[in-house]
C-alpha cells in the first residue's frame, strides 16, 4: 500500500511537467450494447494493434519499435483503419522496476502522448492498452495471470487522469488475463509462484478487474473500459455472470482470436461472444492467423460482422523474427506491404470501407 501511494504522487509530480492532451474532437462511448460516436450513432472499432511501446522501453532502447510518424499513421489508414490499439507498459509509464529515466516516466509518457495526438489527428480512435506486467520489483517484461496490485492500479489511475479530457480512447484495462478463475479475474487473489518459459514469477498478489475499473473511475474518466475474459482473453463465458459494477455503464467485453494453431473460435466460444454481445459491446482486441493465410480469419470477419462486433488485427511490428507464423505480423515493412496473413485483413476492411461509401 505505501509502495502504491508513493507511486500516485510520483505520478501526480510527473504530470506536473507534461502538458495534459488536448480534449478530442471526435468521442466513443457505450449505449447500450453498442460503441457509438458523438453523434449516438453505432460505431466499430476496426484496426491493427501498434505493437512496440510495450517492450522497447523495458528491454533498454527506444520508446517503440520502429516509426510512429505521420508517414508511418498513413501507411495505417491505407488499410481503411478507423483504430488504432496502443500497448503500454506500466513499469515504462510510472518509471518504476529498472527502467531507464531516460526511457520512463514523463519522458515515456511525452512520447506515448505525441503517438496519441498524431493518431486522434488523423482522424483514428485508440485502445490504450496495459500489455504487460510484473510482481513489485521485477520489471514488466511479460503476460502475467493477471496485472499486479501493486502498482497496476496507480498505472490506471495515472494513465486515466492523465488522459481524461481525450473522449477518442478505450481503456483495456489487462491484455490477457490466464490461468485464473472469473473470481480472480473479478476481485483478485494470491497467485501462486511459477510461470512459463522465461518467465519465472515469485507468487503475487494479483488485482482485479473491479479494482482496476475503481482506479479509472475514482479520476473522473469516463472513457469506455475494455475487459478481456480468462484463458488469455479467449474465453468469456463467465464474463457477463462476473461483470464488475462500473456506476457509468461503460464496460466492454473483450476477447482475443488467432485461428488453427492457437485455439480457433468455434461453435461453443462463438456462443459465448455471441450472448455476451447481446448485453454489451464486445472487441477482439487481438485478431489473428498463425499459417501465413487468412482463410480462418475471412470467415471470422464476416461472422463478426453480422453482430455488429468489433475486431483489431494483431500485430502492426516487424519486430525481428516476427512473420505472418511468429507474432504474427500483419506486415513486412512500415510502408504497409500485408504478409500473407496481413492480406485478409487489409481487403476486408477495404472493403467495408468501400460499402460504408456507397
Amino acid at each position: 500500500m505505501a509502495r502504491f501511494l508513493l507511486i500516485g504522487v510520483l505520478s501526480l509530480c510527473l504530470g506536473a511537467f507534461l502538458s495534459p492532451p488536448a480534449a478530442s474532437a471526435f468521442v466513443v462511448s457505450v449505449s447500450g450494447n453498442h460503441l457509438v460516436d458523438e453523434a449516438g450513432q453505432p460505431l466499430r472499432l476496426l484496426g491493427v494493434s501498434r505493437s512496440g511501446s510495450e517492450y522497447a522501453c523495458a528491454e533498454g532502447y527506444a520508446f517503440f519499435d520502429g516509426p510512429t510518424g505521420n508517414r508511418s499513421i498513413r501507411a495505417m489508414k491505407k488499410w481503411g483503419i478507423n483504430a488504432v490499439r496502443l500497448p503500454l507498459n506500466p513499469d515504462c509509464w510510472l518509471g518504476i522496476d529498472g527502467v531507464k529515466p531516460a526511457l520512463g516516466g514523463a519522458a515515456y509518457q511525452a512520447a506515448i502522448d505525441g503517438f496519441v495526438a498524431r493518431l486522434n489527428q488523423a482522424g483514428l480512435y485508440v485502445v490504450i492498452d496495459e500489455h504487460v506486467a510484473a510482481p513489485a520489483g521485477r520489471t514488466a517484461l511479460g503476460i502475467i495471470p493477471m496485472p499486479d496490485a501493486d502498482s497496476s492500479p496507480a498505472f490506471w489511475n495515472s494513465v486515466a487522469s492523465h488522459f481524461a479530457a481525450n473522449h477518442s480512447l478505450v481503456f483495456d484495462l489487462y491484455n490477457e488475463p490466464h490461468d485464473v478463475g472469473w473470481d480472480c479475474w473479478l476481485a483478485g487473489c494470491e497467485v501462486p509462484a511459477g510461470g512459463r518459459f522465461s518467465e519465472r514469477r515469485p507468487a503475487y498478489l494479483a488485482t482485479g478487474m473491479q479494482q482496476l475499473v475503481n482506479a479509472v473511475r475514482s479520476t473522473g474518466a469516463t472513457q469506455p473500459l475494455m475487459l478481456g475474459g480468462v484463458d488469455y482473453a479467449r474465453d468469456l463465458s463467465g464474463w457477463l455472470a462476473h461483470e464488475p459494477v462500473d456506476p457509468l455503464g461503460q464496460l466492454v467485453a473483450s476477447e482475443h482470436n488467432y485461428g488453427h494453431h492457437l485455439a480457433p473460435c468455434l461453435r461453443g466460444c462463438k456462443a459465448a461472444i455471441a450472448a455476451t454481445a447481446a448485453r454489451v459491446p464486445v472487441v477482439v482486441g487481438e485478431l489473428g492467423q498463425t499459417d501465413c493465410r487468412h482463410d480462418y480469419i475471412d470467415k471470422w470477419m464476416r461472422w463478426a460482422d453480422r453482430l455488429g462486433i468489433s475486431y483489431i488485427g494483431w500485430a502492426w511490428d516487424t519486430k525481428g523474427g516476427w512473420t505472418c507464423h511468429a507474432g504474427p505480423s500483419l506486415i513486412s515493412n512500415y510502408r504497409g506491404r500485408p504478409t500473407g496473413f496481413g492480406i485478409g485483413l487489409r481487403n476486408h476492411l477495404l472493403t467495408l470501407r468501400r460499402h460504408a461509401r456507397g
